[in-house]
């Protein structure tokens, strides 16, 4: 069977309908009973916040294929049309089964005493209090825009939810015409209004408010009808830099670009009116399969507010505090201790704060001579960019990477660039038509008669705020070899060299595809019938049809094959004679499983990675990624103890089966979720060295943030 042929369309599964299976393991966690009703409410809103950015950017893709004629066919054999079909059909099936989710998940709000009440179920009061609100409140930063009238007709911003109102007013020549409003609900207000109330919750949405009052908007008016609409647009803007001048100003040209992307989905509330519904289409020149007919809330991403609410706001998982990180709780001293040891941090379990400390402490450190960091989505308000900032004004050699091309994260980059020019930071932008997505920070420090340097490797971002929501692990370490790699990968960035020949670190697009293909390929010469290979790897997604095929060969040589992929997986599990031995998990829970780990058995000479890319095409030929192996025994078993807790989840793991369809995981034993129980074992080694008389001591007083 090893000679079957692995280009067979049959062997890989769609990118996008996979995402989309994906997308629907979120919604699951959205229905699920045993999941508080506060946490229900968050996944089925970040299940409308992922189809926005699906539609903004894949679904684009692919109807920028079709329009331009491309029947080219992907792996699994289906074209951009034929994928916009089955995309099509399958989103219209998530809809509706959110929206039903939506349904039962406010009637248990009611009954915790927060009510949602819509247009017709208010009181006379409540009306007069909502008009008066609507008059003060809301009326003056409204602006009606006559769509039908206008030629052309204004260009509305996508992901804005409107009011659409249909009117008959006297036209030029004093007879009736049918006109269309739109009446843009402004982001800067509250989606939903509190009405009065002793005891209950009694929330408003903001559109329903507006379209009570519509009369007031068109005084002079018939209104005849009212409803809601909500377009998403194309965001997928290609920006060339070889013709750049100054990349910062083409990103902000192409942010005003993205605004005026073309329309590629129309949500509709489903009160609308048929020749209402028609004139959008055609104005936004969609077809009928690409509107979505909403019989609730347009834009549930709103419901993360009723999150906060009264006693929802306590509906929610139990605390899990970020521990004090293990290899750092016997510190006094942590340059001493990385100095001693390499060491792990294991977050959201074990706490961000060392990294953001470093960071700051090296900033007044006299010692300190240099900071080189690559930021690639950093935090609204980072303390790491204040610091580098701060290290800047202090004298210091500050060398920041602001990859300005971080989709949807651009305009917040380009300021933090400008901030740190000003600051006195040398900010540079990566290689041309590359994304820097590697996660690496080095600094430079005088210690008495020589230099040393010190690093952190990551596989999630430099942001102090998703630190405490996605599952990452990041690498202290004073490896010689490491560290000579990284003051190369630097100077690689700033143009200084050209690749060189790296000692430890693997570097992406040069290399990082063959060092993958050559550590499968090892694993399948060392396996015996004796003790057969083993390949463990988590990873966010596995696109890659190399990787994909040299995974179906180890497995066909007797490799087992354990993937933890927790979202687009194109390889098709369980097919006989080419995939029997490889099985692929996902998890989704309280935390995004965000870390990157690769683990090799090598006949018993065990190898473990941590890297910032996924097993995907765009990771592995068009970004600067870094693949770092572990060298310290002790951080290899621990990683390899995380990777078999992943694997042994029988409570939010689900499989994925030939169809390409996930089941959840059946056991006979005791239930376990990995999320706790690796929680579980950060918090039994904190107890274990509270024993000890050191604890660790942060170079800076974190009280200030309430760390």
């Amino acid at each position: 069977m090893r000679n079957k042929n692995l280009d067979s369309q049959e062997l890989y599964i769609n990118r996008e309908l996979s995402w989309l299976k994906f997308n629907e393991r979120v919604l699951k966690q959205g229905t699920r009973k045993d999941v508080p009703l506060a946490e229900r409410l968050k996944f089925l809103a970040i299940v409308s916040s992922n189809l926005d950015e699906f539609f903004m950017i894949r679904v684009a893709g692919l109807m920028q294929q079709k329009s331009a004629g491309l029947r080219r066919r992907d792996i699994s054999g289906l074209t951009p049309n034929q994928q916009l079909k089955n995309i099509s059909l399958a989103v219209h099936e998530m809809v509706a089964r959110q929206g039903e989710a939506i349904r039962e998940a406010l009637a248990e709000v009611s009954e915790r005493g927060v009510f949602l009440l819509r247009q017709g179920q208010w009181s006379q009061q409540q009306r007069v209090f909502l008009r008066e609100y609507f008059q003060n409140e809301i009326m003056p930063v409204l602006t009606p825009l006559a769509m039908s009238k206008l030629d052309p007709p204004p260009i509305l911003p996508g992901r804005q939810l409107n009011v659409v109102i249909t009117v008959v007013a006297k036209g030029s020549d004093n007879q009736p015409e049918k006109r269309i409003i739109a009446v843009p609900v402004p982001h800067l207000l509250q989606r939903f209004v509190r009405m009065p109330s002793e005891k209950d919750f009694c929330l408003v949405p903001l559109e329903d408010v507006i379209a009570d009052n519509v009369e007031l908007l068109c005084p002079a008016s018939h209104i005849t009808g009212v409803s809601y609409f909500r377009i998403t647009r194309d965001a997928d803007v290609s920006i060339q830099e070889d013709e750049a001048a100054d990349l910062l100003e083409t990103i902000e040209r192409a942010m005003i670009e993205r605004r005026r992307g073309a329309a590629i989905r129309l949500e509709i509330s489903d009160t609308i009116d048929a020749s209402t519904k028609t004139w959008l289409i055609d104005w936004l020149e969609l077809n009928f399969d690409d509107v979505y007919e909403i019989a609730l809330l347009l834009d549930a991403t709103c419901l993360h507010q009723l999150t906060t609410v009264g006693p929802i706001a306590n509906l929610k998982y139990p605390e899990w505090p970020p521990q004090r990180p293990i290899d750092l709780w016997n510190s006094e001293n942590v340059w001493q201790t990385i100095r001693e040891k390499d060491v792990l941090l294991f977050h959201p379990y074990e706490s961000f704060e060392p990294v953001v400390d470093l960071v700051e402490s090296a900033a007044e450190d006299p010692d300190v001579i240099a900071i080189k960091q690559t930021l690639y989505r950093t935090s609204s308000d980072s303390a790491i960019i204040k610091a580098l900032a701060k290290a800047a004004r202090n004298g210091k050699e500050v060398i920041v990477l602001v990859e300005l091309k971080a989709r949807f994260d651009e305009t917040q980059n380009v300021n933090w660039a400008k901030q740190l020019e000003d600051a006195g930071c040398h900010v540079i932008h990566g290689i041309a038509n590359l994304k820097t997505h590697a996660k690496a920070l080095l600094i430079v420090r005088r210690e008495r008669v020589r230099i040393r340097r010190y690093v952190h490797l990551a596989t999630g971002n430099y942001n102090d705020k998703t630190a405490k929501l996605y599952s990452d692990i990041g690498l202290f370490t004073c490896d010689k070899s490491i560290v000579l790699d990284v003051t190369a990968f630097f100077n690689l960035l700033t143009g200084m060299s050209e690749t060189v020949g790296w000692r430890e670190l693997t570097i992406a697009p040069t290399d990082m595809r063959q060092r993958f293909l050559d550590l499968i390929e090892r694993e399948v010469q060392a396996s015996s019938a004796d003790q057969p290979g083993l390949i463990m790897a988590k990873v966010n997604s596995l696109q890659d049809k190399g990787i994909c095929q040299a995974l179906y060969r180890a497995g066909q040589a007797g490799v087992k094959v354990l993937l933890n992929v927790r979202g687009i997986c194109c390889l098709r599990p369980g097919v006989t004679g080419v995939s029997d031995n490889i099985e692929v998990c996902s998890i989704v829970d309280r935390y995004l499983e965000h870390a990157r780990i690769f683990y090799f058995r090598n006949g018993g000479h065990e190898e473990v990675y941590l890297s910032s890319a996924d097993w995907m095409r765009r990771n592995l030929d068009r970004r600067l990624e870094l693949l770092c192996p572990i060298k310290d025994n002790r951080l290899k078993r621990r990683l390899i103890d995380i990777l078999n807790i992943y694997f042994m989840d029988n409570t939010q793991s689900e499989t994925l089966q030939s169809d390409g369809t996930y089941t959840l995981k059946v056991s006979k034993g005791a239930k376990m979720r990995a999320q706790e129980d690796l929680y579980r074992v950060v918090c039994e080694g904190v107890r274990n060295n509270q024993r000890s008389p050191l604890r660790y001591k942060p170079l800076k007083s974190r009280s200030r943030r309430g760390g």
